[in-house]
């Protein structure tokens, strides 16, 4: 990690920062940790020692949080778990004020989640150490999008040419934006669905398709995301009912059916089972949900190795400090 004030440091800010070569290190790296893993009587590799990684959740998370916690302890760094219920955060100190806070407790990487978009790439404009970002508000969400394709080319080999639907809640869903962004570095195609009410301003810029009809789409699909209907940031109503968005865009037993014998469902969770997904579809034999929680602590201990194992870090993008 560089010093003095002006200097710079490697961060995961965006899925949109992450070249080819250095998304597939990531996933590479995910596959060594995970052999040498398996291999090991102790669950724990030495790499991080002596290292402090911050998880800084301003927003409730459970597999994320959780996540980065196991990624860290296994490669035995010191994790302090900092939230922002109850800390001097809700009596009105600043974000800077903090980072600052983390930066003289000597932290040499910060997970953060806010609920503002941004706060991660301001977060990095003050602290020495490398910043990941595990989900700012409708934005981003690198490490799922990692994840996800991990687990896509750990079930189907491959993610060159690979036709992947994402389907929902693109508007609010900082999942899918990371996910489009990565997939489409890695040479995957998408195509978002989605009714019209969910899909943010400007879709139409980012390097994807867009339809309305699930239906059509469904049996061209090598890989089917569904995403959960985010309730709590829906200030308004987005559709009719939710027997009426799971009519025309749920993945019941009835559309699976037609999807190709290796196609694969996934979703990064938590479920609205029986709204945008079936629990029989959850459960069965397309379903990659529980893999995807699995390999959600590979992956990011792959992510933290890169940017905190050596003095030069592998992956990420350099932001300058103030």
């Amino acid at each position: 990690m560089s010093g003095a004030g002006g200097s710079t440091s490697r961060h995961l800010l965006s899925a949109g920062d992450l070249s080819r070569d250095e998304a597939l290190l990531v996933l590479d790296t995910a596959a060594e940790l995970e052999q040498v893993l398996a291999s090991s009587t102790v669950g724990k590799l030495p790499t991080l020692r002596g290292r402090t990684v911050v998880n800084l959740f301003f927003e409730d998370s459970t597999r994320t949080k959780t996540s980065f916690e196991l990624a860290a302890k296994r490669l035995s760094a010191d994790v302090i778990s900092f939230a922002a219920k109850g800390s001097s955060v809700s009596k009105g100190e600043s974000l800077k004020d903090t980072a600052l806070t983390l930066e003289a407790m000597g932290a040499d990487g910060i997970v953060i989640r806010h609920s503002w978009s941004g706060a991660p790439v301001n977060l990095a404009h003050h602290v020495r150490g490398a910043v990941v970002n595990a989900g700012d508000g409708t934005h981003e969400h690198p490490t799922q999008a990692l994840l996800d394709a991990y687990t896509v080319r750990q079930r189907l080999g491959r993610l060159e040419g690979l036709r992947v639907t994402i389907v929902g809640d693109v508007l609010h869903s900082r999942v899918a934006r990371s996910n489009v962004l990565l997939l489409h570095t890695l040479g995957a195609e998408v195509t978002l669905v989605a009714p019209p009410t969910l899909l943010p301003v400007g879709v139409e810029t980012w390097p994807c398709a867009v339809s309305y009809d699930l239906d059509a789409v469904l049996p061209k699909s090598d890989v089917v995301m569904m995403l959960r209907v985010q309730r709590e940031r829906m200030g308004v109503s987005y559709f009719p009912s939710s027997r009426e968005y799971s009519r025309r865009y749920g993945l019941d037993v009835r559309r699976a059916a037609v999807l190709g014998d290796d196609a694969i469902v996934m979703h990064p969770g938590p479920m609205n089972r029986g709204i945008e997904i079936a629990p029989e579809v959850a459960d069965g034999p397309r379903s990659t949900i529980v893999s995807q929680v699995a390999n959600g602590v590979t992956v990011r201990m792959a992510v933290l190795y890169l940017l905190l194992g050596s003095a030069e870090p592998a992956i990420g993008v350099e932001v300058t400090r103030g």
